[in-house]
């Protein structure tokens, strides 16, 4: 694997005058890689990852993608066709009455044309489970549809990579799901690269890595079972676990000889049949 962004010795401030909010963050994503971006309110991770297709320019470092320097102007287009931005409220980012009309708004901006328009707004909109809604208004779709049509509207842009703040804050259970399926889907079938920042932890428990942020810098970093295993110091820093790996560790601490890497609540259900069926 190689990697498709490159994060070198980055800091960035909003004012001059102002203290840092992230500093000396070195980070290497490859592609095709899940990596799911935690931490509390005000940690940075939204402010991170606006560097990745250029929003925010670094104060200090770089930030390369694809080997492209985000804070080259003349690379700014073709920056933007390699890294999609899907945000939390998927109204913000529809701009038509149709939904086929709406995911291919990015790439007719970007200049792409029949068939191969057709062809993107077709396969990007089956990508996310989304076809058969294709010439219905926007606005009379749930929010997890509505949502699955924004990463759609992305997606018919062929970016090599797609980061995405917390697109399921504002969905209910289902929609969650919804949601996490398709972005699973675009990983696993296709290659995407996906950065998902959340809040929800067995979001993150799905991911390849996950990579845990506090006070503008990487806490820890690692695959799901490697960080949640650090069940105190997450807490230290106000993060939560799994609710599996919550039990797990309650149950560990009470006596039981419960397994490292428990993420799921199957792993944690397992666990303690086998443990049962010993006494």
């Amino acid at each position: 694997m190689s990697a498709i962004i490159d994060i070198q010795s980055l800091s960035f401030r909003y004012e001059e005058d102002r203290p840092d909010v992230i500093s000396d963050i070195e980070l290497k994503i490859e592609k095709g890689e899940f990596v799911a971006l935690l931490g509390h309110n005000g940690c940075g991770k939204s402010t991170l990852a606006k560097h990745l297709n250029a929003i925010l320019l670094p104060s200090g470092g770089r930030v390369l993608v694809g080997g492209i320097d985000t804070a080259d102007d003349d690379s700014l287009l073709m920056l933007r066709s390699m890294v999609g931005m899907v945000f939390q409220n998927p109204d913000n980012q529809m701009v038509a009455a149709i939904v086929e009309e709406d995911v291919a708004f990015g790439p007719e901006n970007l200049g792409v044309r029949n068939p191969e328009l057709r062809q993107r707004v077709d396969n990007a909109l089956k990508a996310v489970g989304m076809y058969d809604y294709r010439r219905h208004a926007p606005h009379k779709l749930s929010g997890g549809q509505k949502q699955r049509v924004a990463i759609a509207g992305i997606l018919a842009m062929q970016p090599q990579c797609i980061v995405l703040d917390e697109p399921t804050a504002m969905l209910d259970p289902a929609g969650r799901q919804e949601v996490m399926d398709a972005i699973i889907e675009l990983c696993r079938t296709q290659g995407v690269t996906i950065v998902l920042i959340t809040h929800y932890m067995d979001e993150a428990a799905r991911a390849d890595r996950v990579v845990a942020m506090d006070k503008g810098k990487i806490l820890i970093q690692g695959t799901p079972a490697e960080v949640f295993s650090h069940v105190e110091l997450l807490r230290e820093h106000r993060l939560d676990v799994p609710q599996p790996v919550e039990l797990a560790d309650m149950l560990r601490k009470s006596g039981f000889p419960m397994p490292e890497g428990i993420l799921t609540p199957e792993d944690c259900a397992k666990a303690i049949a086998a443990i049962l069926e010993k006494k």
